[in-house]
Order: C-alpha cells, then structure tokens, then sequence
C-alpha cells in the first residue's frame, strides 16, 4: 500500500525550480510518428523533446489525460484549458498535427478517461471507464474501432485489482493488457477474458511496436521493469536507472530507432535508453528537463 499513497504523491507534486520546461505531472508519454519527437502530456498542454532540448509543443496548453500516439495521430482526453469556451470534459478527441488542432469524437461532456490506449497501425481505442455515459451502460473496459462512433464492452474476465494502465497491441485489436493493482493481465479477445502475467503490482505496460513483446513496470518494495515474449516463455527483466521511492509510470518506443525506448517515473523523472534497456540516461530529474 505504500507505492499506491506515493503515486498520489507524485503526481500531486508541484516542481519550484525555474526552467524553461517543468513537467508539473505526467499524463503519458509517446515518440511521435516520425520518431524525431518525446512528448509528454500533463495539466498545462505538451512538453517535447527533441534533439536534446526541451520545449512547449505548439497548441492550446489544455490538461491532457489518457494521451496515446498512433502512426497517424494521437489520441486524447481531459479538461480544456480556463477560458478556452470549450466544454469539459474532451471525452475522446484526436489530432493529426502533433497537438497543435484537435478533432472531437464523442463524449464531449459526460467522460474524462485518464487510462486509453491505442494500437500503433490500427484505429483502435482502448479506455476505462469510471463511470456510465451515453455510449456505455457500465463502468470498466469499453474499446472502438471506428473513432468512437460506437463503443463495445469488454467482460474483463479474470481482472482483479484497481487498474493503473492499459496498452493495445500495434497490429492486433484483439490483444489487450491492463496493470492493476493485483498483478499484470493479457487479453488476445478484446478483454473479454484476462490471463495474469505476474501477481505483482502493475504500474504501467507497453507493446513493442513490433508486436512481439510486452513491457511491464511492477513495484514490490521496488522498482522493476519486465518484457515478456507473447509467443510465449518466461518474462526478462530489464535493468533499470536507481529508482528510489519510485516506479516507472510510462514506456515509449521510437518506430524510427527501435532500440530507443523512453520511461516516465510516478517522481516525474524521464530516461532515455539507445540499446532497449541495457542502460539509461535521464533527461528530466523531478520535473526539471536536462539539456543534452
């Protein structure tokens, strides 16, 4: 129960230290299509990197939650920002020029999902929802496949805990994960039935863009990283940076360098790795963007 009061913690935490970028929180984290960007949503719009710098993403700074990048756009909710005249909360919305200009597609007003997932080279949407609207009669794990124009549920069979994050596969609709706080679960039917990967507390969970892997953070006393072959086979664990107090909240993967991956901690660090996980470098310390 510790690490469940530290995300509260971590999340809450507001960065005093003067810098161009300050990643007050951490709503998600994905490389943009073309590979060349990092960008990390929070409550004031999108932080980027690039090139080694830190810098404000053009666009409305609205606070973004559930954000998810496809090869064609991201997808996104939340809250808009104070004066904006837009109605809150988003529901599911979507751009196709890196944040810049959103589209609406459903819910606007009645949902704000802080867990979505998208598939990489598929138009399928993944959210959890807490609680009924007007295109889903019961809280928990709803997924569409045509932008939103309608919504099936999924059973969750076999789910147990609180659920933290979900991922989708990048080329199969059907293959699903979510970590919760009972362990890390994998569904190949569109969530109607979940096998359990591990009984250990699930934080976050990621698919290789090729398809093959499934990354998964876990905190049992401490901070672990995991990749498990969907083909089958005992998962690997994967070395982390020193994590104190810490866990991993988020995993991306460039689709241009595919060994180049990135992880957001609940502490709001981020760290790069050029060789999928033998080591890392950090390019934000608590909120802070370092300069490479």
């Amino acid at each position: 129960m510790r690490f469940l009061a530290l995300i509260v913690i971590g999340i809450s935490a507001v960065a005093t230290a003067q810098s161009p970028v300050t990643l007050v929180h951490v709503h998600g984290l994905a490389y943009s299509a073309d590979g060349t960007r990092l960008v990390i949503p929070s409550h004031h719009g999108l932080a980027v990197y690039e090139n080694g710098k830190w810098s404000k993403a053009p666009g409305p700074p609205h606070d973004y939650m559930g954000f998810a990048a496809t090869a064609h756009g991201v997808y996104s909710s939340g809250h808009p920002v104070p004066g904006s005249g837009l109605i809150n909360p988003f529901g599911l919305i979507r751009s196709r020029d890196g944040g810049k200009t959103w589209e609406k597609l459903g819910l606007e007003g009645e949902s704000d999902f802080h867990l979505l997932a998208t598939g990489w080279n598929t138009n399928a949407v993944y959210v959890w929802n807490s609680s009924t609207n007007s295109r889903m009669r019961e809280p928990g794990l709803h997924y569409t496949v045509n932008d939103g124009l309608a919504w099936k549920p999924a059973r969750g069979e076999g789910l147990d805990g609180q659920p933290q994050a979900l991922a989708v596969h990048p080329d199969d609709t059907a293959v699903v994960a979510v970590a919760t706080s009972s362990g890390v679960y994998l569904s190949r039917d569109h969530g109607e039935r979940f096998a359990p990967l591990t009984k250990a507390q699930g934080v976050s969970v990621f698919f290789d863009l090729d398809g093959k892997q499934l990354w998964f953070g876990t905190f049992d006393g401490r901070a672990r990283l995991s990749r498990a072959p969907l083909a089958g086979g005992a998962a690997i664990e994967v070395k982390l940076p020193p994590l104190r107090d810490d866990a991993v909240s988020y995993i991306a993967q460039s689709p241009r360098q595919r060994k180049l991956y990135a992880i957001a901690t609940f502490s709001r660090g981020v760290f790069l790795s050029k060789d999928a996980g033998g080591t890392w470098t950090p390019i934000a310390e608590r909120g802070i963007g370092s300069v490479n």
